[in-house]
Parts: structure tokens; C-alpha cells; sequence
């Protein structure tokens, strides 16, 4: 039997036409005279409705034979009818099973049943029946979309940077090794290197959206050892400013986009995003200064999760800028007349660090002198280096966790629950 339809195709328009539909089996009610069936695709639930005398009793059997997760198929007319869930229903004509589920279930599937998350995880195709569930990666869907759609609108390109690499991307040890050929080489922590280096070719202005991995031992619920991000680089800037404009842009045709084309997922997530207009910025030091009124922060050290929320409470979202230069990576671009503090920003949103960017050092020697200063080795990222010799332009960029905006749209607790197949510490399968 070949399906026809989704359950969302069929509106009132079918009435009294023949569709085939196909799924997983749900619920089935037995009265006697009436049975109904329940069947469940990516787009919703429909009600199949077997009467006596209507329906053939074989028909009636098959339906009654039924367990929860069965996949499915059933030949029908459509009828309308406003006492049924979504106003429609279908008459059957015939019902194929096409597999049997295992009994028992190794997880609930009805909505208003939880189980616990690493049993959602470890299950993640029987999960992902769950509309909630399907919510969630509905908007990060729309996320992603719209992320390429604006910024392609302005004149970006779309490229793929490598993942495997022979350095540390930001000169830190946390990194995964892996055995290459007869060396040793790396999984990326960023395409950062990558994209500045691309910035002094005629690929002026990129979009990646890549996967990334941290060897970090944090166990929290907004961390995790592999996440995707979603970054962009442009040249020729006259400042931070000119990437941070884009980030404002951005993000607020990201949420235009999800109250327009998720209107059903927010309402099922009981989530109302508001379309930021413009996004406040605010310095470090206007920063530490609302968090100093609840907690206590030293200027040089970095806003702890608990002060990131202090600063959400007063603007959010809200983007940190001017930040002191210690803090940020080696290739930030110091204010001129005050090396203290760098071109960098963060955007946060409900507490949460959702990206990170700066505008970067673009002369070779001044990047050279401030990776000494930091005590790495030069000769090891002459790759990368190379690029700055032969006419790198003024540049800046920044990265959006995609794990992590995900999170913030949803209202989900933990971001492993935003990712099909998470990986951290304890997750490695499946």
C-alpha cells in the first residue's frame, strides 16, 4: 500500500475521497459496534473510525489485533467531522500491518507519560514518535534554514572548512586525538583558523554550519563533547560592529521565522519567542556592574552561569562586548590605545552563552607577537599564519551554538535533549 498522504494534507477539500495513510499505531478503543484506531505519522495523529455494518469485519479485526507502535497502512475515505480530533476522520477500507512492535515497549510513547531522559536518549527513533519530541527538531530545522536563507540574502557563501586538523584551533589542549596515517592529528574544536584564512581570498563574506568537538569534562546541561555551529566571517570590516549587525539581523529573522512557520510546535512547547527589534549591547564593565548589585565579580574574570542570568534579567537577550583581552582567544583584535580589553563579544540569551565572536588581529606580526605573549608556539601554526603575509583585510566574525539557540526556542532543559544523538562524557552510542 503507498501512502497518499500525510495526515496534514488532508483538509477539508477530501471529504469523501479515497487516501491511503501509514504510521504507527496508537491507540484502539473497542465499544462493540464502534472501533476506533489512532495512527500516528511525523505530522500528527488521525482517528480511524470502524462501525459495524460499515466497515468490513475483517477490516474491524485487523484493527482489533493491533498493539501500540504497529507500523501501519490504511486505504479510506475521508470524512469530515468536527467531533474528531482535527475535525476529520477516515472511514477504512482496509488495514495492512506491515510490521509488529516487540512487546514490551523499552519506552512510553504516549505524550503524557515521561520517561526518564537517558531512556529517551538510548531510544531516541521510538522518542522521536513523541510530538513534543518532533517539536523540538521542527524549529531547529527552521533554525538552521533561516540561518543560510538571511545571511545568503546579504551576500554570503556557503563553504565546508575541514574537521580534522594538525593544531588546536584556539591554541588550547582540550582536544580529541586521533590516530592519521602515521601521525597523530586532531578533531576540529572550530573552523576559526579556517575561515580567516578564507578571508583573504575572494571568499569574503562565509557561512559554515559544522560540527565541532571539546574534550571538556563538564557535565552540566548546556554542555556537550560534539555540538554544531553555525559561523560567519566577513572582511574589509571597519570594526566589530559591522559583524555584530548581522548577528542582529540574524537572529531576529531566525525568530521571525519560527513564529511564522512553527506556529503549532511553539503552542505544543507552550513557547511565545518575542522578535527581538534590536538586541541591547552593553560592555564588559556595563556588565560586571549589574552583576556586582546581586553577586561579585573582579574586572579579568569571566560571568559564571548564575551571572550571565543576573545580566538577562536586566536586558535579554543582550550582547556583551568590549571584553578584557586575557579572557578571549589569541587572534581577538585589542582596542587600539588600551590593549587591556579586545574587540569581542558574547550574545546571551535566558542565561545562556549563545554565541561568541570578535573581530580579529589582521597584521601578521601583531599576531605573531600576541601568540608569544601567550606563551604558544608560532612555528605550529604556520598554515594558518601564512595567510596573513600576502594581503589579509580588516575581518571579524562570530559563531552561533545551534545545540544551544535550539534550547533557548524550546524551553528545554537540557540541551542533549535538542541534539538527535548527543555526545558527552558518559554518551557515546547510540
Amino acid at each position: 500500500m503507498i501512502r497518499t498522504h500525510y495526515f496534514s494534507d488532508i483538509d477539508a477539500k477530501s471529504d469523501g475521497k479515497e487516501v491511503t495513510i501509514a504510521g504507527w499505531a496508537r491507540n484502539v478503543r473497542d465499544s462493540g459496534k464502534i472501533t476506533f484506531l489512532f495512527v500516528a505519522d511525523r505530522t500528527g495523529e488521525t482517528q480511524v473510525i470502524a462501525k459495524a455494518g460499515e466497515t468490513n469485519e475483517k477490516v474491524r479485526d485487523t484493527i482489533k489485533s493491533l498493539d501500540r507502535e504497529d507500523v501501519i497502512a490504511v486505504r479510506g475515505k475521508v470524512r469530515i467531522n468536527e467531533k474528531a480530533p482535527g475535525g476529520k476522520e477516515i472511514v477504512p477500507t482496509s488495514v495492512t500491518v506491515i510490521n509488529r512492535a516487540e512487546k514490551p515497549l523499552p519506552m512510553e510513547t504516549d505524550p503524557n507519560i515521561t520517561s526518564s531522559l537517558d531512556t529517551r536518549l538510548n531510544y531516541r527513533y521510538i522518542d522521536l514518535r513523541r510530538p513534543q519530541v518532533r517539536a523540538i527538531f521542527r524549529i531547529r530545522d527552521i533554525i538552521q534554514r533561516s540561518f543560510v536563507r538571511y545571511l545568503e540574502e546579504h551576500g554570503f557563501i556557503l563553504v565546508n572548512t575541514p574537521e580534522i586538523v594538525a593544531a588546536a584551533t584556539e591554541g588550547g589542549t582540550n582536544l580529541f586525538p586521533i590516530s592519521y596515517f602515521e601521525r597523530e592529528a586532531f578533531l576540529v574544536q572550530s573552523p576559526q583558523l579556517y575561515k580567516q584564512m578564507l578571508m583573504a581570498s575572494s571568499l569574503d563574506k562565509v557561512i559554515i554550519q559544522c560540527p565541532v568537538f571539546r574534550a571538556e569534562e563538564h557535565d552540566t546541561s548546556f554542555h556537550l563533547n560534539e555540538s554544531t555551529q553555525m559561523d560567519i566571517e566577513l572582511a574589509f570590516v571597519e570594526d566589530e560592529q559591522d559583524a555584530l549587525d548581522y548577528m542582529q539581523g540574524v537572529v531576529k529573522f531566525i525568530y521571525s521565522q519560527i513564529n511564522k512557520e512553527a506556529k503549532e510546535e511553539l503552542k505544543m512547547l507552550g513557547r511565545k519567542p518575542d522578535v527581538p527589534d534590536r538586541i541591547k549591547q552593553i560592555t564588559y564593565d556595563e556588565a560586571m556592574n549589574i552583576v556586582n548589585k546581586e553577586s561579585r565579580l573582579e574586572w579579568g574574570q569571566d560571568f559564571s552561569p548564575e551571572m550571565q542570568r543576573i545580566i538577562n534579567k536586566k536586558f535579554n537577550p543582550a550582547i556583551v562586548t568590549k571584553w578584557p583581552t586575557d579572557l578571549r582567544a589569541f587572534y581577538s583584535m585589542p582596542e587600539p590605545g588600551n590593549p587591556k580589553i579586545c574587540r569581542a563579544y558574547d550574545l546571551l540569551i535566558d542565561g545562556i552563552e549563545v554565541s561568541s565572536g570578535a573581530q580579529r588581529i589582521h597584521k601578521h606580526e601583531e599576531l605573531v607577537k600576541e601568540m608569544k605573549r601567550r606563551g604558544m608556539n608560532p612555528d605550529n601554526f604556520e598554515f594558518y599564519l601564512g595567510a596573513f603575509k600576502y594581503g589579509m583585510p580588516p575581518h571579524a566574525g562570530w559563531s552561533i551554538g545551534l545545540d544551544r539557540l535550539t534550547m533557548v526556542l524550546t524551553g528545554a532543559k537540557n540541551v542533549r535533549e535538542c541534539v538527535l544523538f548527543p555526545r558527552d562524557r558518559k554518551r557515546l552510542t547510540p
